[in-house]
């Protein structure tokens, strides 16, 4: 595959991620699309070494941008990282992002209110008909892992085999995320894992409005109980369903949000990774983040 074409498919993957610009280049998506046309247009073509290496930066500057910015250190993909790495080594500031509550707001009354434990909330989603998922669902999937965790990890929905066991990320991409937090220092026993819905939405489609709905407040319930000093949402319904925003994963990746006072990391989900490992850096630098934000917290 030429620089061209590696360009061309890496910028086509950063404006579906919802980015408009190349920050590396100061150049937008658009502009810099617009210059890898005019590439193709005019016949240049890179040099030999540049489509040995795929090295787009070559591809820039033969299309006349200013693509002098010093490449990235490389950060290895989750899977690859050593175990004893942890952000620390990291420099890199992340901006605030969204704002959503203040600390310590309790958000219920009722039933919900007098759920002092995660085992109380678990009962409630194990008799919980507020949607019709319970009906074509085995079991329900509260969540499980240590009431007093530091961080939290917050996915979407339950698949098949999570279906099938009563108990979250336990499938292929559970799998993935074991290796991702023991990346950074952590087991799955140490932190709590839970998804936005309780029940397997049919053939795993996309979690409906009401759905997200019904089930929310038990996840915030179960988030007012731990307390913890890090939520890191995995996926899109995550990250909005916390956040209560539209914008897509890209615009909300590098940022430190707040959820009731709590800070919040955006991530891929790693379902996602195992179809595109491309997000498999994007993901280690994000949960780097996590790490570096559970050190800088004193209780």
């Amino acid at each position: 595959m030429s620089a061209e074409d590696l360009l061309r498919r890496y910028l086509e993957q950063r404006r579906d991620q919802g980015e408009s610009e190349l920050v590396l280049d100061t150049l937008s998506v658009d502009d810099v699309m617009r210059l890898i046309g005019a590439v193709r247009q005019s016949g240049t073509a890179a040099p030999p070494t540049a489509r040995a290496e795929g090295d787009w930066r070559e591809t820039l500057r033969i299309a006349g941008a200013d693509a002098t910015a010093a490449k990235p250190a490389i950060v290895p993909p989750p899977e690859a990282a050593p175990a004893q790495a942890t952000a620390a080594s990291s420099t890199a500031i992340a901006r605030d992002g969204i704002v959503v509550g203040t600390e310590g707001t309790e958000l219920f009354g009722g039933e919900l209110a007098q759920c002092k434990t995660l085992s109380d909330v678990s009962a409630l989603i194990a008799a919980c008909h507020k949607c019709d998922l319970y009906r074509t669902a085995k079991h329900p999937v509260p969540g499980e892992g240590s009431a007093t965790a530091r961080l939290v990890c917050v996915g979407e929905a339950p698949g098949a085999s999570e279906d099938e066991t009563g108990r979250p990320f336990v499938g292929q991409a559970g799998q993935l995320l074991t290796k991702i937090l023991e990346a950074i220092n952590l087991s799955r026993d140490e932190v709590f894992i839970v998804n936005v819905l309780k029940h397997r939405p049919p053939g795993n489609r996309n979690p409906l409005p009401a759905e997200v709905e019904a089930c929310s407040p038990y996840l915030i319930r179960q988030l007012e109980i731990i307390r913890p000093a890090v939520i890191v949402a995995f996926g899109t319904f995550a990250a909005q369903t916390l956040l209560d925003t539209n914008q897509s994963i890209g615009k909300l990746r590098g940022l430190i949000h707040r959820y009731h006072g709590i800070p919040v990391v955006v991530t891929y989900h790693p379902a996602a990774l195992l179809r595109n490992p491309a997000w498999k850096r994007p993901t280690w630098e994000d949960v780097q983040l996590a790490r570096r934000l559970l050190d800088g917290v004193r209780k």
